[in-house]
């Protein structure tokens, strides 16, 4: 099961990205998590654009399933900082739009669908993968080395961050510029299902490899 998240990618490049916007302390989504981040981040507002660029790659879904991915997948956050832009764009995925549940078993497809769509923007290199838990739920993370296709000298930490919860599915996405945001993105914390906060990525992350 692979719901196909190349639309995520292609907002990294979108005008909205230099908006500048008031950020919130912390997120919420009624899929079932919620996620802070700095208020000196800048949230964008990405619904004007988000419908055209699903349909631009809806075009290119090779099955009908793959076209419902794209529809059902909500981007419950993006957000920017520094110069050159670090962004951070959280997805989820809820399951009464997907038609079906999805349980730890279907983590590993759920999340490698979500980094492959990165590739239209990035090349990817050097990844690596681990696997752990916050609270009741399994995570799945792979951080690689990106590069941008249409900038090749500005070069990123990319980092996926994945899990399966109650009503949907949900993944973190990191275009880190420097190691100062991506210790941001890792250690701010999220909330699963209305268990206690966790920090995003705990320093055992990579200690053990996914299923």
């Amino acid at each position: 099961m692979k719901a196909r998240f190349a639309f995520v990618a292609l907002l990294y490049c979108t005008p909205a990205l230099m908006a500048q916007a008031p950020a919130t302390q912390t997120h919420t989504s009624e899929v079932g998590f919620s996620y802070s981040l700095p208020a000196d981040w800048e949230v964008v507002d990405t619904k004007p654009t988000l419908p055209q660029v699903q349909q631009e790659v809806a075009k290119t879904a090779k099955s009908e399933e793959e076209k419902k991915n794209i529809v059902c997948v909500q981007v419950a956050l993006t957000a920017r900082h520094g110069d050159p832009a670090s962004v951070v764009v959280v997805v989820a995925l809820p399951y009464d739009c997907y038609g079906q549940t999805m349980t730890e078993k279907d983590l590993p497809g759920f999340a490698s669908g979500a980094s492959e769509g990165l590739k239209n923007t990035f090349d990817i290199s050097g990844p690596v993968y681990g696997a752990y838990t916050l609270g009741t739920h399994s995570v799945w993370i792979e951080r690689a080395t990106g590069v941008l296709k249409d900038h090749p000298e500005q070069k990123y930490t990319v980092e996926t961050v994945c899990s399966v919860l109650k009503k949907g599915a949900a993944c973190w996405m990191a275009m880190a510029a420097d190691d100062a945001a991506l210790r941001i993105f890792e250690q701010v914390e999220v909330g699963l299902d209305g268990e206690a906060p966790a920090v995003l990525v705990p320093a055992s992350a990579f200690q053990k490899k996914p299923l």
